[in-house]
């Protein structure tokens, strides 16, 4: 797991309640269902807080889009609030509280590079030699991550990515070495769901890019490519293609 430039941004400001305003086109709730407001609660239950806060949650990143979004957003409410509050706790402190949030909010906490096992929450650092131009499209309409699992369950014979292979690919900054060894195993169970993905794929790889696929369980797709000028190149031909369609980069921490 890798973070990504594309972010969100919270602004948090003492407040005597908790409250949360969304800036965004995207139909957010910013109601006591939004992970952001769900990780203050629970720090502040967690640590008997009787202070609020006013989060105001500005949000670029696409919804639906494997990109764990939402779990950055708690993540970032987490350790901001805990500075806001004066809490003074650890960062295996504010992971035991996220995990309970989501499997990938303790990555968002540590927020580098790291392999993730179990359900997401074990982690261990793993070393990157460098960051990768990216486009991101987003080309359909969000999936079921429910039942992109369940039909992932019912396939035999899937070809599974080298993790150790991907991992030494990663430290040399070899983006021909991890297309080789990488892989998401979830794309055979969501393309036939949303066959646009493996067209946004195909997309990708015909202006440039190096290594390209599915992220998560979708529905965004990712190229990587190896110099942002071929990024931007292939950005300029993409954009008009599909209503989101980003030009960012990976990034290390």
């Amino acid at each position: 797991m890798q973070s990504i430039a594309l972010h969100d941004t919270l602004y948090i400001r003492p407040a005597d309640n908790l409250s949360l305003e969304i800036q965004s086109d995207l139909p957010l709730s910013a109601g006591e269902d939004n992970l952001v407001l769900r990780a203050a609660r629970a720090l502040q239950t967690a640590f008997r807080v009787p202070s609020g806060a006013q989060i105001t949650l500005v949000k670029r990143i696409p919804m639906g889009a494997g990109l764990g979004g939402g779990s950055a957003d708690a993540a970032a409410a987490l350790k901001g609030l805990a500075e806001l509050w004066e809490i003074g706790c650890t960062l295996e402190d504010l992971c035991e509280i996220g995990v309970k949030l989501g499997a990938d909010v303790p990555f968002c906490l540590h927020d580098a590079p790291r392999r993730a096992r179990s359900i997401g929450e074990t982690l261990s650092p793993i070393a990157v030699g460098r960051t990768f131009p990216l486009i991101l499209i987003q080309p359909c309409a969000a999936l079921s991550t429910k039942e992109v699992f369940t039909a992932y369950h019912q396939q035999e014979g899937l070809r599974r990515p080298d993790t150790e292979k991907a991992m030494r690919a990663l430290e040399m900054g070899d983006l021909a070495a991890l297309k080789a060894a990488g892989g998401n195993v979830l794309e055979s169970a969501s393309i036939p769901m949303r066959p646009e993905i493996a067209e946004a794929r195909d997309a990708l790889y015909a202006v440039g890019a190096a290594f390209a696929q599915m992220t998560g369980s979708g529905s965004v797709v990712f190229g990587a490519f190896e110099t942002e000028a071929a990024a931007k190149d292939a950005y300029a031909r993409l954009r008009g293609r599909w209503p989101v369609c980003i030009l960012t980069e990976t990034a290390l921490a």
